[in-house]
């Protein structure tokens, strides 16, 4: 067994078995787990992913936010068990893979269009 199998295993065992279905434009809710002292809470962080990037136990997302006008931008690994779950508040209809270009705007410019089906 050479190295990379090695690693590949142990990669295996650190993958959430549910992974949540969304894309790059979609309006999420990110419930994350934050320690303060020797408490722990759940915390919401809502905005529009604005990148993944990676893959297998190393893939992350970016997510955006305006909060008192103010850009605010969390990115999390999509495996970690920090990470409670994922939910897709609205599906967004983007072209790119990377929404940088919405750091530049504010209010309505930018918003992402919603994805009817």
């Amino acid at each position: 067994m050479n190295a990379t199998e090695i690693i590949r295993n142990i990669e295996a065992g650190q993958l959430k078995e549910v992974v949540p279905e969304f894309r790059v434009g979609d309006t999420v809710k990110v419930y994350g787990k934050i320690k303060e002292g020797n408490r722990e809470r759940v915390q919401i962080f809502e905005g529009i992913v604005i990148k993944r990037q990676g893959a297998s136990n190393r893939e992350t997302f970016t997510v955006r936010k305006l909060s008192n006008g103010v850009g605010v931008e969390k990115t999390w690994p999509l495996h970690s068990p920090n990470v409670e779950k994922v939910e897709v508040v609205r599906r967004g209809k983007v072209r790119r893979a990377k929404l940088f270009y919405l750091r530049g705007r504010v209010g309505k410019k930018a918003k992402v269009k919603e994805l009817v089906k």
